[in-house]
């Protein structure tokens, strides 16, 4: 599997909430937003993607062979990316914890970054 980005991502977060603690398999995500939906392509391996729809025009996609979280949709269109699949260093860095309040009691949040107890206001 293997996409492309021919722009800037935005907007890091890392959700601590109980749905993204599933759909990442740990204390949650850690997520950028596109700055232009339309930078971003498959190169090779879109035929072993599995779509999964969360909520209503919202959704993530998955590899079919080892299950990983690739990045989220809106619409149908890819909105951003999931941080652990990216090579090098992206050039951006977690801007904000939400949904800190209903984090797993196990997870200790570290680094600077603002925590939410709900979406980021």
């Amino acid at each position: 599997m293997q996409y492309r980005i021919d722009g800037e991502l935005i907007h890091a977060r890392s959700c601590h909430c109980s749905r993204c603690r599933k759909a990442f398999s740990g204390a949650g995500s850690a997520y950028a937003e596109l700055a232009d939906p339309g930078s971003f392509s498959w190169v090779r391996g879109a035929e072993n993607l599995q779509a999964y729809a969360s909520q209503p025009d919202w959704g993530l996609m998955f590899c079919k062979t080892c299950g990983t979280t690739l990045c989220g949709t809106h619409k149908d269109q890819v909105h951003g990316v999931t941080l652990g699949t990216l090579n090098g260093d992206p050039g951006i860095q977690i801007e904000a914890h939400i949904f800190v309040g209903s984090k797993a009691p196990w997870d200790h949040i570290g680094g600077s970054a603002p925590q939410f107890d709900t979406w980021q206001t």
